[in-house]
């Protein structure tokens, strides 16, 4: 595997990160992206043949609590500091 990326791949990378590159960051990128693409081919030397499997490289475990029912913050309250309300709801700007 080469040292580095070729300029295209190194383009189309940027074009989907949205990314505008100088000609010297092109560059200096496909020598970086082929380095950590080189180290990551260094796994497939590894005999994985025996390992199961697995989501998450530690044993990990949800710990979930039983929801109880509470009293709640009154609505007038909630709403006390808010910049914009219609006295039932939060007012905010549309996003769409």
């Amino acid at each position: 595997m080469s040292n580095s990326l070729s300029e295209a791949d190194v383009l189309k990378v940027a074009s989907l990160s949205r990314l505008k590159l100088s000609e010297a960051e092109v560059e200096t990128l496909g020598i970086q992206m082929g380095s950590v693409l080189k180290y990551i081919a260094m796994l497939d030397e590894l005999d994985t043949e025996s390992i199961e499997p697995m989501a998450h490289a530690i044993e990990i475990s949800n710990v979930f609590r039983e929801d109880q029912l509470q009293v709640s913050l009154p609505r007038e309250k909630a709403l006390s500091n808010a910049p914009q309300t219609d006295g039932n709801y939060f007012l905010v700007p549309a996003i769409l």
